[in-house]
């Protein structure tokens, strides 16, 4: 179809991975056996069927995507989601002709700027400066193109302190910001983001993203690989799912993130390192449950609950098991300890192996991923111990709500709250200059009647 910009037809991308140990140094003798054996090797697969081939165990085949077919229209901002591994660098890698299809073929019309990782398309010796002309360039813009938008796009990235500086003294974040700026403001018809926005700060990304949003407005193609579903959800209106290199299910945003964290769910496993509180308290593991079963993935709607299970080593008096939570950007979202609940026996606590937990109400918290410290102290005398961000835990909205505008407010809480509307009798004679509720030209109290 005309409007089409990107086909993908069967794609797949096999990598072969070699087995074989590596040496610091060999023998000539044990060279010239290595020789006599892969030539004896080469002799016999020309003289054998490959049926009766074997497979050689000093490699292995990994097909990082299989049969991956999928297409996308002009301005269409796609979401490409998944766990680790399931194939979303390499699609994005094939879609920025950066690397061959194993089999498959794609069609892509426009100009494509990619974003796969820091640096890409940087030359670390030479200055900021010279880079974004390379770009430019390397994207088919012109020097007087590229002109134009430069002091938009030393004004986005906030490197105008270093342009003249080069690219291998930068950090990290500064390149992000510099390759974003890049990729996002020399007109590309097709823009592709990995999760290399994770690399900046919180602020960098929210700009970040309202820019994907322009881009996609003047009717350019987005397609965005991310581990922030909340982020997905904001930017992009269809999904794709990969799984081990193929596709699962593709279509609204909503119903495909939905889908990918309920199949996402982990349970917690104990922490692989007991920490211990002055010899007083031993942490062993730290879990979340909702619906009756262990998740990472939780419903905001809904409510949940955390499990902490610890073990008191000696008597402590007038204790509190504490859990704080932070949200993505630092900010603490809210704390809790077991002192709040009067019927807990937190005041005298003997020894033994415990189990603690606490439940959070639906329609209190914003989607996105919380962090939380569990700790112990004595009141008004010292902290017992405290191990952070032993609670990790990703808080998402499954479907469309007509309360979902919540997450855009201001706090780092958006709870739902019942309010009443009721109409007020009639006054009469009572006007907007009764003196009960003006202030007096004096300046004094409310006047009383």
């Amino acid at each position: 179809m005309s409007d089409t910009v990107i086909q993908a037809c069967d794609l797949s991308k096999k990598y072969v991975i070699s087995h074989e140990r590596q040496a610091g140094y060999a023998t000539l003798r044990e060279t010239l056996v290595s020789s006599a054996a892969r030539l004896g090797r080469r002799m016999a697969r020309a003289f054998t069927s490959p049926t009766q081939l074997e497979a050689d165990p000093s490699h292995e085949e990994i097909w990082a995507l299989r049969d991956v077919s999928f297409d996308v229209k002009q301005g269409g901002r796609l979401g490409i989601i998944g766990r680790n591994g399931a194939g979303k660098s390499t699609l994005l890698k094939i879609l920025s002709r950066i690397t061959d299809p194993t089999a498959g073929r794609v069609v892509i019309r426009g100009r494509v700027a990619s974003l796969l990782e820091v640096g890409t398309g940087f030359h670390p010796e030479l200055t900021g400066r010279e880079n974004i002309y390379l770009n430019g360039a390397i994207l088919g813009m012109t020097r007087s193109e590229i002109k134009e938008k430069f002091d938009e796009i030393v004004a986005f990235s906030e490197v105008e302190n270093f342009l003249d500086t080069p690219l291998k003294r930068y950090s990290s974040g500064m390149q992000v910001r510099l390759a974003f700026a890049v990729a996002a403001h020399l007109d590309p018809e097709i823009l592709v983001v990995d999760e290399v926005l994770a690399v900046g700060d919180f602020a960098f990304q929210k700009k970040c993203l309202g820019k994907m949003r322009d881009v996609a407005r003047g009717g350019r193609t987005v397609l965005f690989v991310s581990h922030d579903m909340g982020a997905i959800n904001t930017l992009c209106e269809r999904a794709l799912l990969l799984h081990a290199g193929s596709v699962v299910t593709t279509g609204n945003t909503r119903e495909v993130v939905a889908r990918y964290l309920e199949s996402a769910d982990e349970v917690y496993s104990p922490l692989r390192e007991a920490v211990q509180g002055c010899g007083e308290l031993r942490l062993i593991a730290t879990n979340a449950m909702q619906d009756g079963r262990p998740a990472k993935f939780l419903d905001c709607r809904r409510p949940f609950s955390i499990f902490i299970e610890y073990e008191v080593l000696r008597v402590v008096r007038n204790s509190r098991l504490f859990v704080m939570f932070r949200n993505a950007k630092g900010e603490i979202v809210f704390g809790t300890c077991d002192y709040d609940d009067p019927t807990e026996q937190a005041l005298y606590r003997q020894p033994g192996r415990f189990l603690s937990s606490f439940t959070v109400p639906g329609r209190l918290l914003k989607t996105g991923p919380l962090y939380g410290t569990v700790g112990m102290d004595v009141r008004g005398e010292r902290v017992v111990f405290g191990a952070a961000d032993v609670i990790k835990i990703e808080l998402y909205e499954p479907s469309a709500d007509t309360h979902s505008e919540r997450h855009q407010r201001d706090g780092a809480v958006a709870p739902l709250l019942q309010w009443t509307m009721t109409p007020v009798a009639d006054r009469g004679d009572q006007s907007p200059q009764d003196p009960t509720l003006v202030e007096s030209s004096s300046g004094a109290d409310l006047a009383r009647k």
